[in-house]
């Protein structure tokens, strides 16, 4: 394999504010206990941000607050956002709304959080509980409104995004969320292609039609990604993932932490983005992506 040489810093990072989450949801970790729960807590630090900005928050153009925990489970979640903002760094938050209550929709306004997805994968409790098991669609909804009158309140210009998953469950239901989600109180909508963990041979939340499903049925009746591998991935050298305990990954798809470049509370972050794991990592990509199992379900 030959040397990949680079000497320019990420544009972009996400970090995980909570490793833990209330809901169940069946295709993460997080959700289906395969990995981290509330017994092992750990929240993001202001202390750990601090050290990332110091490093290299001149050059990071945009900061996502999300990887697998529920960042709002994170109580100093307001205090890291507005450290980004002092760099001028562009700040997204996805939530599931379930704690996003009047108070917290008006400390995210005032942090200056630039967006807020609020992922909401059903509109009757039924449809919504398919996939967001033990959550509440009434408090998601009523999270929406929250973020509105704050929003409106504070004349703010944050996007609210509602993120909805292409699921079977909830497809009798898309007609009807492209003509209402503004009356919901979002700005925009996008109507995602979930991504199923074990889709070899179909899963029961695959959307009916094929063409609004990340992957396709073969001859021989096993499915597979639509999207053809190619032995590059921009995102290894643009951006990485930073989870709440300040593991390094390369990037969202890295569910399993299998893939650790190093850990930001024992190193430099520019000695582990330009270090050897990270290094023997983007080579390995460059080579053999379809070796490297997190790439088999990725979209890029």
């Amino acid at each position: 394999m030959g040397i990949v040489e680079f000497n320019h810093y990420p544009t972009f990072i996400s970090i995980e504010p909570a490793n833990f989450c209330m809901l169940s949801c069946p295709e993460c970790p997080i959700g289906a206990m395969k990995g981290h729960n509330s017994n092992n807590a750990m929240y993001f630090s202001p202390d750990t941000l601090s050290k990332i900005l110091d490093e290299i928050g001149d050059n990071l153009n945009v900061i996502i607050f999300h990887f697998q925990g529920e960042p709002l489970l994170n109580k100093q979640i307001s205090q890291l956002i507005r450290m980004a903002k002092s760099y001028g760094i562009y700040t997204i938050l996805s939530t599931n709304a379930q704690l996003l209550t009047s108070e917290m929709a008006r400390q995210l306004i005032n942090s200056g959080l630039d967006k807020i997805i609020v992922s909401i994968d059903g509109f009757t409790q039924e449809t919504y509980q398919q996939y967001r098991i033990g959550g509440s669609l009434e408090k998601a909804l009523a999270g929406l409104k929250f973020l509105r009158a704050a929003k409106e309140t504070n004349r703010s210009d944050i996007e609210i995004e509602l993120q909805c998953l292409r699921l079977k469950s909830n497809e009798g239901q898309w007609a009807w969320l492209k003509q209402n989600y503004k009356s919901l109180g979002a700005d925009t909508l996008t109507l995602k292609t979930a991504q199923f963990n074990n889709f070899r041979h179909g899963n029961r939340l695959m959307p009916t039609e094929s063409k609004y499903s990340r992957y396709r049925r073969g001859k021989n009746g096993i499915y597979e990604r639509k999207k053809p591998y190619h032995n590059f991935c921009y995102r290894l050298w643009s951006g990485c993932v930073i989870d709440a305990e300040g593991n390094v990954l390369p990037c969202c798809f890295d569910k399993n932490h299998r893939y650790i470049f190093g850990n930001i509370t024992k190193e430099s972050f520019v000695d582990i983005w330009f270090g050897k794991e990270a290094n023997d990592f983007r080579k390995q990509l460059l080579h053999e992506r379809k070796k490297i199992k997190m790439c088999l379900n990725c979209t890029e």
